[in-house]
């Protein structure tokens, strides 16, 4: 039986593939600090949600990684957690 990490070594082998896959590296990064601040905080979607004043269809859909919310927004999701949000730009790495 395949593992979720050979399907994924498998599927990046193709150049496209992976082409789309790091197109998408900041929407998953933002995604995975979204995820990790609310459970260090040991809270729920819906927590968070009735702490932004929002529903947890809402939290779902940024914690899903498909687009990249507002500064703003991620404010106050980061308020919500008991966190502070902070903007770090850095250097891309070189390719090989």
């Amino acid at each position: 039986m395949k593992t979720l990490k050979d399907i994924k070594r498998e599927l990046l082998a193709d150049p496209a593939t992976q082409a789309a896959y790091e197109s998408q590296t900041a929407e998953f990064d933002m995604a995975r600090e979204l995820i990790a601040a609310r459970s260090r905080a040991g809270l729920t979607q819906s927590d968070v949600a009735q702490r932004m004043g929002t529903t947890q269809s809402v939290i779902a859909r940024l914690e899903g990684g498909k687009g990249t919310p507002s500064m703003r927004t991620v404010q106050r999701y980061a308020q919500a957690v008991g966190a502070r949000a902070v903007v770090r730009i850095e250097p891309q790495a070189a390719h090989a």
